[in-house]
């Protein structure tokens, strides 16, 4: 069963500020991903490679299309779902890592990569220790483990954010910039961790801007610009 399948998805977005304008993202986006392939969204930067992505996870709101996620050996239309729905599927079926860390005050970074498995029902030491190890293999300095990320570097905060989204094992996993800012010692680190999630049978929707690392995990790439809105004459 396809894990992931788009169809004719469109997005438009309307500029409250200017009068009410309608900006159209994209329209009749089509794809699949299956178990086991990372696919990756290409094109130039504002071809809606992000948008895409967002909507996949919910995001952002739909204006046409469906976006099909296999869930518990089920296939659920996110597009129309309810809230409740919505956040199940992020618990049980549909991982992300995004650009940006939402660092939570006072929270320590173990326990902000731990807390995705604590949520599912493992037990928190358990959950930790897996943390522990994700943490020490993206190379982050120990003595940081016990404090909020908050005032951790980019580069570092955006390691405890690959940690929290890889410690799952959802069957879809969104990407988004994963790597952006590391450097290639963690770059090798992450690309090692994406090969080992498809062996394990994840679906992987990314985006990279690295063309190093989008060669080395790309089963596919999904040209963007193919779904750009048509121009009326």
């Amino acid at each position: 069963m396809t894990a992931l399948s788009v169809r004719s998805l469109a997005k438009t977005f309307t500029m409250h500020l200017r009068d009410g304008v309608v900006l159209p993202v994209v329209e009749n986006v089509n794809f699949e991903v299956q178990p086991g392939e990372c696919v990756v969204l290409g094109g130039p930067s504002g071809a809606g490679k992000s948008s895409i992505l967002k909507m996949v996870y919910g995001n952002y709101g739909v204006d046409a299309g469906a976006i099909v996620i296999r869930h518990h050996g089920e296939a659920v239309n996110l597009a129309t779902a309810d809230p409740r729905t919505v956040l199940t599927l992020r618990r049980d079926s549909i991982g992300y890592v995004s650009q940006f860390l939402r660092t939570v005050p006072r929270v320590s970074a173990l326990d902000v990569v731990a807390e995705p498995l604590v949520i599912r029902g493992v037990e928190r030491e358990e959950a930790q220790a897996r943390a522990r190890a994700l943490l020490a293999r993206l190379n982050l300095p120990e003595r940081l483990w016990s404090l909020p990320p908050a005032t951790f570097s980019g580069g570092e905060q955006q390691r405890v954010n690959i940690a929290r989204g890889f410690i799952t094992d959802h069957p879809v996993l969104l990407l988004d910039e994963p790597t952006a800012s590391l450097d290639a010692t963690n770059r090798a680190v992450v690309v090692a961790m994406i090969a080992e999630k498809k062996a394990a049978g994840v679906a992987l929707l990314g985006i990279f801007h690295d063309e190093d690392v989008r060669v080395q995990v790309a089963d596919r790439v999904v040209d963007v610009t193919a779904f750009a809105p048509k121009v009326a004459a």
